[in-house]
């Protein structure tokens, strides 16, 4: 046993001790009184069989409702409704013992009566100086500690006062909230000193070297306001994290957490139904491939953290293979899983897998996803986004695997690059290959950018932020649905879980975000100032870029489902025939890389798929194009009124 488990055990040992010596004391000074009222003596010290009955009942009592399982430092109202029940309850067990011993023939029914609230005065009493003598000392440097002005004074303050004096390291110097009520009132003798707006006066008058946001239910909109106030003061902030980044482990409860670019962009996480999710997954095995990338990994945890029994992780680079399998040891112990190192492409990997996991779904995550680097890679991102999952879908119906589940893009909508032709095509294989009778169900799940996966504009952008700038930007108009990681990850797994054979499934996602808004947001929230600090440098468009992405196709029909911000699409009528000589065709031009051959077949298969060099040609007259030449590279400063006109 370690030094801080044999302190534990003693620590507790003490508190025992102390709660049975209380026990005595109550039962032997009530008597004291009673026969004090009566003029007659009671002998304090006596021990008796009586006594050791009722200490004996009382303990426990007390070790049966948990009193011991909390700690006297955080002793609240519901500590000492847990010390009342327990006296009660021991009275109750007092009682019937003492019936029986000696049918309670010493004992007064007044000492019965006021037991178990006398006993609640001596327990709790110690419980709540000790907790106000820790809140003390917790304070007594509070000269060396960071002066804290908080924003908010709601529940999530009131909890954020507690921590910060617990941890001594801050001093919270009052509250700034906008509710008229609150203004002159106080807060755990705190006092809430004015509006949000007043943040900057505040914060000199006050001395505080950091502002802390105490409002996580905020929306989009309200936290650009707040954030925009914060940084008036030229002050350090930081925010509480909400219910949803405890529940799901992002956060712990009383961390104090930077503000992330996901807060500011203006649309609310969609929540998932868990009682669905977990209903289909409890139990399962899955296979996921890519599973060591930015949606594979997060995939493979959502599925533990559902109940899935055993996880089989697919992946060709060993680094992010055995990233993914250590992270899942150690946050779930107890889950089965198995690591394939290889290619999703190669048949037997394929099929080694399936056999050593035997997995009930595979959800297919691998794939090449860099728009401009495919635009000259055409061979590889056929073979890895098309072959590859062929390859992976025709084996899971061989072998009987129950779901398919195909993660695709909102490039596949309407393809002007090389990247959506393939994801579209794919998206073809799975609804060609599904069939009712098959015991296969094939879901395809298309959403649009994910914040922060790897290769995306998240950590581009903060890279460039890290360096001093300029931050790059193709176009001033250019804009991009977005969504976590987390959340495209759950509608993954809710898709599976509800999908119906050959559905497509998207997700409503609000407004695009324009990408020279999520630049200037991101500057803002390193405590620069675009324009200023840092630049922004527009570049043009890259190869096979829109300045727009489409969610829906005018040819695909969107009915709800049964959760309001997820929709299933009608697929597009394709031919199976077409489909599977289309694959043929592929798999030859791959074979003697002829690039020339595979945008033919693209193109033929998939007659929406126009490049988007072609279209912008066509839109265009060619006087406009040899009048107005786009420069390389053009700086803009900021302005915010212009980047709330672009959204």
């Amino acid at each position: 046993m370690n030094q801080g488990s044999k302190s534990a055990v003693l620590t507790r040992a003490a508190i025992v001790l102390h709660d049975l010596l209380m026990v005595y004391v109550c039962w032997q000074l009530l008597h004291v009184l009673r026969y004090a009222i009566r003029q007659e003596s009671w002998p304090l010290f006596d021990f008796s069989p009586t006594i050791a009955w009722v200490l004996v009942a009382q303990g426990l009592v007390f070790w049966r409702v948990g009193l011991y399982r909390g700690l006297w430092r955080f002793a609240s109202v519901p500590d000492l409704w847990n010390i009342l029940k327990a006296a009660l309850l021991g009275l109750v067990a007092i009682i019937l013992g003492l019936a029986v011993y000696n049918r309670l023939g010493a004992v007064p029914r007044t000492v019965l009566i006021v037991y178990p609230f006398a006993l609640t005065a001596l327990l709790g009493l110690p419980r709540l100086l000790y907790r106000v003598w820790k809140d003390h000392i917790g304070q007594r440097d509070l000269t060396a500690a960071r002066r804290v002005l908080i924003l908010g004074a709601g529940r999530a303050a009131e909890a954020l006062v507690r921590d910060l004096r617990r941890s001594g390291a801050f001093e919270p110097v009052g509250f700034l909230d906008d509710a008229p009520r609150l203004r002159g009132s106080r807060l755990h003798s705190l006092p809430v000193l004015g509006r949000l707006e007043d943040a900057p006066t505040v914060a000199r008058e006050t001395a505080a070297g950091m502002l802390v946001i105490a409002m996580p239910s905020l929306d989009a909109a309200a936290m650009q306001r707040v954030m925009a106030i914060c940084e008036r003061t030229g002050l350090p902030f930081r925010t509480v994290p909400s219910l949803i980044d405890v529940l799901e482990g992002q956060a712990l409860p009383g961390e104090l957490k930077e503000v992330a670019i996901e807060d500011l962009l203006g649309r609310k996480p969609v929540t998932p139904d868990w009682k669905l999710i977990r209903g289909w997954l409890g139990g399962r095995a899955v296979l996921v491939t890519g599973a060591g990338g930015s949606i594979g990994s997060e995939l493979c945890r959502q599925c533990a953290r559902h109940g899935a029994r055993k996880i089989v992780l697919l992946e060709q680079d060993e680094l992010a293979l055995i990233t993914i399998h250590d992270d899942l040891h150690r946050a779930f112990p107890g889950l089965k899983i198995d690591a394939v190192l290889g290619d999703c492409g190669d048949p037997a990997v394929i099929a080694h897998a399936l056999r050593l996991g035997q997995p009930e779904a595979v959800f297919h995550a691998a794939a090449y996803k860099q728009v401009p680097l495919l635009e000259a890679q055409v061979r590889e991102a056929v073979r890895n986004n098309v072959l590859a999952t062929d390859t992976v879908a025709r084996l899971c119906r061989e072998q009987g695997v129950d779901t398919f589940v195909f993660i695709s893009t909102d490039k596949a909508v309407d393809p002007a690059n090389v990247l959506g032709a393939t994801k579209r095509f794919a998206e073809m294989i799975a609804q060609s290959l599904d069939a009712k009778d098959s015991g296969t169900r094939f879901v395809t799940v298309r959403f649009g950018n994910v914040l922060d996966s790897a290769g995306s504009v998240v950590p581009l952008f903060r890279e460039q932020i890290r360096k001093g700038g300029p931050v790059t930007v193709t176009d001033p108009e250019v804009t991009r649905y977005f969504m976590t990681i987390p959340e495209a990850c759950q509608l993954i797994v809710q898709a599976a879980a509800a999908g119906s054979h050959a559905a497509i499934y998207t997700l409503d996602m609000g407004e695009p975000v324009p990408i020279r808004l999520l630049a200037q947001q991101m500057i803002r929230l390193a405590g620069k100032q675009p324009g200023r600090d840092i630049a922004i440098v527009y570049t043009g468009l890259r190869p096979g870029e829109k300045l727009h992405e489409t969610l829906f196709h005018e040819d695909e029909h969107y009915r709800p489902t049964t959760h309001s911000k997820i929709l299933e699409a009608v697929a597009r009528e394709s031919s199976a025939e077409q489909v599977r000589v289309g694959v043929e065709r592929l798999r030859d031009a791959v074979a003697r890389y002829d690039e020339a051959m595979l945008q033919q077949v693209l193109r033929e298969v998939i007659p929406e798929f126009v490049p988007a060099e072609e279209a912008e040609a066509a839109s265009v007259p060619h006087e406009a194009v040899d009048a107005a030449p786009v420069p390389a590279a053009t700086v803009v400063p900021f302005s915010p009124r212009e980047a709330r006109s672009t959204r």
